[in-house]
């Protein structure tokens, strides 16, 4: 199978490249892309080094699926041209996770959905897959009726320039000067910001939005009522997220339990009288969506809490591409 990867130099390409070569997918040919800017660039894939070719109209002669993971604005700009030559995109931006033609998939979710595709299908945002990953079984088995969720999101959900910010911030914090934040509005080092994303005159970030509309649309379920408020932490690598779930019918925290163990990409840790819960760097370079500190909720009787922890980097994004591109090419 003949793959094309726009993106190929930023972080999430990188790990769709390793990703693609750990759980060996039936790839013949591998056609790195970014901008002019990245051209000539060289990244590791089966033992050699790829170099990067700039995008252009003719990029996707012949390929059979594209990742896209280059921003919304290249991925409006380039995903109709690969759809022309006959390649089916899997897009990890935002440009087209709300359009009603484009099927927004977690395999473990909604594979279905893809079944009707035109071409084009996109991978969710990072902080939405965990969510409806730990929460499928459970509306499956009781009806999901409304959730709430804060985000702790890393800063590699942001990009290279800012682990290198946080890294460089926080020895400068140690050393007892300040750093400077170019990046975000103000340091990240040891410090928690309720920003991620524009705000709209509510005062509701775009980060926020993505749950509350991403979740709407993956679990089928177009009246859900979301709450979230999306954090950026002070953390490299991994998403974490407490989760406030209200079901139709009461659900214990040992039958949930019991529904997370076994259901499909989850991996429950939950003792936490004994310190066994997930973390942020317990979950780096892992599969599964972590989960762990459910309990029953401390006001509505139908209501569940749990801690949900994933690597951003892989399951929030490359993992999740490739486990849709596997749907394809095995289906």
């Amino acid at each position: 199978m003949r793959v094309a990867l726009l993106g190929a130099t930023g972080l999430v390409g990188r790990e769709i490249l390793r990703t693609l070569e750990t759980r060996k997918f039936p790839v013949t040919e591998v056609l790195p892309l970014a901008s002019s800017r990245s051209r000539g660039s060289r990244v590791p894939f089966r033992g050699v080094e790829l170099e990067v070719l700039e995008v252009n109209a003719d990029s996707f002669e012949g390929v059979d699926i594209a990742f896209f993971s280059a921003g919304a604005d290249a991925s409006r700009k380039w995903a109709s041209e690969a759809k022309k030559k006959g390649a089916v995109v899997i897009d990890n931006s935002s440009a087209w996770r709300m359009d009603p033609d484009v099927p927004l998939v977690v395999p473990e979710v909604n594979p279905g959905v893809m079944a009707g595709h035109k071409g084009l299908i996109a991978n969710p945002n990072c902080a939405t897959i965990q969510v409806v990953t730990a929460l499928k079984p459970l509306h499956d088995a009781a009806g999901l009726v409304r959730f709430s969720v804060v985000t702790f999101q890393s800063v590699s959900g942001t990009g290279k320039e800012a682990i290198e910010e946080l890294a460089g911030n926080s020895g400068a914090f140690l050393s007892g000067s300040e750093g400077a934040a170019s990046v975000y509005p103000h340091d990240i080092a040891f410090n928690v910001l309720p920003h991620i994303g524009g705000f709209d005159e509510d005062g509701v970030s775009e980060e926020e939005w993505k749950m509350i509309r991403e979740s709407r649309k993956i679990l089928g379920i177009p009246g859900l009522e979301v709450r979230c408020t999306a954090v950026r932490v002070p953390v490299f690598r991994g998403h974490s997220e407490a989760v406030t779930a209200i079901f139709e019918r009461v659900l214990t925290p040992g039958e949930a339990r019991e529904l997370l163990s076994s259901a499909p990409g989850v991996r429950l840790i939950d003792e936490p009288s004994k310190g066994l819960y997930p973390t942020a760097r317990g979950s780096q370079g892992r599969e599964p969506v972590f989960v762990g500190r459910v309990r029953r909720d401390t006001i509505s009787e139908k209501g569940l809490m749990m801690w949900v922890v994933s690597d951003n980097l892989l399951k929030g994004a490359a993992l999740n591409a490739v486990q849709i591109a596997e749907a394809l090419a095995f289906r």
